[in-house]
């Protein structure tokens, strides 16, 4: 299937990405990479003979899945030691893995804010590497002493992540200068931290990061190019937030104690909220982590839960993403189950992880849903997620995974892969 052809699957019952209705006994047909069919099945197919009919027995066919916050060259709680034995092209080869884990569990698409470089995303792009489409921040920005600068109090760095992956910045010409190399890095988005955070050293998550106006001085540099660049912006006290979205950003990463002006902002502007409830709700192994991540974790769940449940209910645009890397690697559709937990209703926890994530990533043309004409990215699960949403959070229970019409994981007909080789 590597190089074209169709497939067809039968037997299927069809979770679109829309929020309408499943459809029961459907059909998929996919000819090179691109949706051709998806509706009922049909006695009498139009076209061409597929080159392989698969009876999916019943399981659940939903859209491939996007993961909008991850970090895959970064494993936090494998702890300092871990990431200084991990450098060079060890590194890279535990990256290759966690990509692969990745889209075994369900996500042929993510948007790395930190850390993925481009060097990654055109080996993903050609083939070269195993895992989902991505697009890329390549690095995080902050002030000094902000949550990008892992710089311990005695002056050491903190080895928790690549230096290239960080960058501090202070003026608005550090800003302006930052942002230019980034671009000519291969950045898709720009990540900017306007709170401190809950991993980083020296601040803290209501502390103020990147203002207001530097904010609007980023959009003001992305305009200028013909290619379209988002800004993400790490925000988790109540005053960045509010900065955040007045500065233009398109995203508000974490958002844990977005407040009611926050809401009535991000609903103004059309501003979209990515929680990273698997990172927020999950408090760590006191013994795997410093002390002053794991106190800050405890108290800022606690805020995430409420506030973040808010936002749900007053309708504000949300899309899935985890903070892998902060959180384990592979579980990502843990988070469907988190956002129900906080009130979101299971359809509408499977949209904001494929059509809401597209549009948030400006792909809704091409992806996020099963519609003709689309790539063909989709996964099939045994059991019906719009009852048990959880079913989706353990990756063994995704059976098949389609990336742009390319069979990259089947526990359906023989292991691993089988229905690849066969087709």
């Amino acid at each position: 299937m590597r190089n074209g052809g169709t497939i067809r699957l039968v037997n299927v019952r069809i979770i679109d990405g829309t929020g309408g209705a499943p459809v029961e006994h459907g059909e998929i047909v996919a000819t090179d990479g691109r949706l051709t069919y998806v509706g009922p099945r049909r006695e009498h197919p139009d076209g061409a003979t597929p080159v392989r009919t698969l009876d999916g027995g019943g399981r659940t066919v939903l859209p491939g899945f996007f993961d909008t916050h991850v970090h895959v060259t970064l494993s936090i709680e494998d702890g300092p030691r871990a990431v200084v034995a991990d450098a060079g092209s060890y590194a890279a080869y535990k990256t290759a893995q966690r990509l692969r884990a990745t889209l075994d569990a369900g996500i042929t698409t993510i948007r790395d804010l930190g850390g993925l470089d481009h060097g990654a995303q055109r080996a993903l792009d050609e083939g070269l590497l195993a895992g989902p489409r991505a697009r890329i921040a390549v690095a995080v920005l902050s002030p000094t002493g902000g949550h990008a600068d892992l710089t311990l109090p005695n002056g050491r760095a903190m080895p928790l992540a690549e230096p290239s992956g960080l960058g501090v910045v202070d003026t608005d010409e550090d800003v302006v200068t930052v942002v230019r190399r980034l671009i000519r890095s291969g950045a898709d988005v720009i990540k900017v931290c306007t709170t401190g955070g809950v991993s980083s050293p020296t601040d803290q998550p209501d502390d103020l990061g990147i203002p207001e106006r530097q904010i609007a001085l980023i959009r003001e540099e992305l305009d200028r190019h013909s290619r379209p660049r988002q800004i993400a912006a790490h925000a988790q006290g109540s005053a960045g937030i509010l900065a955040a979205i007045r500065g233009g950003v398109d995203s508000v990463e974490h958002g844990y104690e977005i407040n009611d002006e926050g809401i009535d902002l991000m609903l103004e502007k059309g501003t979209w909220l990515v929680p990273t409830l698997s990172a927020a709700l999950r408090v760590p192994d006191p013994a795997l982590v410093p002390p002053y991540l794991y106190e800050k974790k405890v108290r800022w769940s606690a805020k995430a839960r409420e506030n973040v449940a808010k936002a749900f209910a007053a309708g504000v645009k949300v899309a899935l993403g985890t903070d892998v890397g902060v959180c384990p690697h592979g579980r990502n559709l843990l988070e469907l189950a988190h956002m129900v937990e906080l009130g979101m209703s299971p359809s509408d926890a499977i949209v904001a992880g494929t059509a809401n994530a597209a549009r948030l990533l400006g792909l809704a043309d091409d992806l996020g849903t099963l519609e003709a004409g689309k790539l063909a990215d989709l996964v099939a699960v045994s059991g019906d997620p719009l009852k048990d949403i959880s079913l989706l959070a353990d990756p063994d229970s995704v059976e098949l995974v389609i990336k742009e019409g390319v069979i990259e994981k089947d526990l359906i007909t023989a292991g691993p892969a089988g229905l690849a080789r066969s087709a």
